[in-house]
């Protein structure tokens, strides 16, 4: 039985997409090949309507953040904390060889200008790392405000972003908010399977690349410009079969509209947000709630693991707490291309359970 998935990531893929992937092959040096690479990032472009350098990587997200941190950072980052993955870019920092400076936030709190205001006053940094969309805990933190804060205080730190999680399910401006660089996985809002993953740059973060010692072989991004301005190509072998389905993919997205798009995670959003404070509450700092993926707060203090196999045997596939928050809370995403009809369904079959189990009254 095939099990519909409601994760913060890999998501439910559509049968048409994963059909894609089944095409015949075709050379990565081809001229095929080339004009179906020419197109997808033509159309990741329409997507934000913007100018950016704009790249695809056969990679996790990442590996291309990881690739922010070695192209566009000479010496000093500033990474606020409040959840796992921004943790996780202070150790890759650290593994190479920058000088860190972690703000540590409370995880459910969002990150608030104010809060690294003082700290970009006093402190020189060639970068600020942000998690637009923080997985773990179910928070949009106020990217808008934030890099606005960033340009006026310190005008030549870099405005790095991870938006593996909300790119397409959550409003974001690239331009418009003054971001210089921004990555983001397929498996998530993308609503494909996962290997791939998708970055846009500003001039100035390339043009500082320029400047930086050291920034390695496959996630170099000057490089990857330099065989795509020449030949509609990448450096290295690309997954052919998943940049067939982004390909595929990204026409569908374009066809629905991206403010239709956002529209409709919204609705998801505030239906599985409603739910939660009827059960059970909400964890994530309210006015911070993501679109993406309701972070539940357990108060009833059920058995998280019980319900979840539960769940799975009727046929569905959530995810418990991110580790320290496990048994605390769970979660459920709702993204890419599920719709509301598919998670009243999924809200109804967990009602069910509580029921059952004599954890609802």
């Amino acid at each position: 039985m095939h099990k519909k998935l409601f994760l913060p990531g890999p998501v439910e893929v559509l049968p048409e997409i994963l059909e894609r992937q089944s095409l015949p092959l075709v050379g990565h040096r081809s001229k095929e090949f080339s004009q179906i690479y020419e197109r997808v990032i033509g159309n990741l472009k329409k997507l934000f309507n913007t100018d950016y350098y704009t790249f695809v990587f056969t990679s996790s997200g990442t590996g291309v953040l990881e690739g922010f941190i070695r192209n566009f950072v000479k010496k000093r980052i500033l990474i606020p904390v409040n959840g796992s993955f921004s943790k996780r870019w202070v150790e890759a920092a650290l593994l190479n060889g920058k000088e860190v400076k972690a703000i540590e936030i409370e995880w459910g709190k969002a990150v608030k200008p104010e809060m690294v205001e003082e700290e970009l006053k006093t402190g020189k940094y060639d970068a600020f790392m942000v998690v637009h969309n923080e997985s773990s805990t179910g928070l949009t933190n106020p990217l808008k405000e934030l890099a606005e804060m960033v340009r006026s205080v310190s005008p030549d730190t870099l405005v790095l972003v991870d938006a593996v999680s909300g790119m397409l399910g959550v409003p974001l401006e690239l331009e418009g908010w003054g971001v210089d660089a921004v990555a983001a996985s397929v498996q998530k809002a993308f609503g494909l399977p996962p290997g791939i993953s998708v970055a846009y740059v500003s001039s100035r973060a390339m043009k500082r690349s320029e400047e930086v010692e050291n920034r390695g072989m496959y996630f170099n991004f000057e490089r990857m410009w330099e065989y795509y301005r020449k030949k509609r190509q990448t450096p290295f072998t690309p997954n052919i079969s998943l940049i067939y389905a982004l390909d595929y993919q990204l026409g569908r997205i374009l066809k629905e509209g991206l403010e239709n798009r956002y529209e409709r995670h919204k609705k998801m959003a505030e239906m599985a947000q409603r739910w939660a404070q009827n059960r059970f509450d909400m964890f994530p700092e309210r006015g911070y709630w993501s679109r993406t993926i309701t972070c539940v707060k357990n108060t009833r203090k059920i058995k998280v693991a019980e319900m979840l196999e539960e769940l799975e045997r009727r046929g569905y596939v959530i995810a418990n707490g991110y580790g320290p928050l496990r048994e605390k809370t769970f979660r459920i995403g709702h993204m890419g291309d599920l719709t509301p009809e598919d998670l009243e369904e999924l809200l109804g079959t967990i009602d069910e359970i509580l029921k059952d189990k004599g954890w609802l009254s």
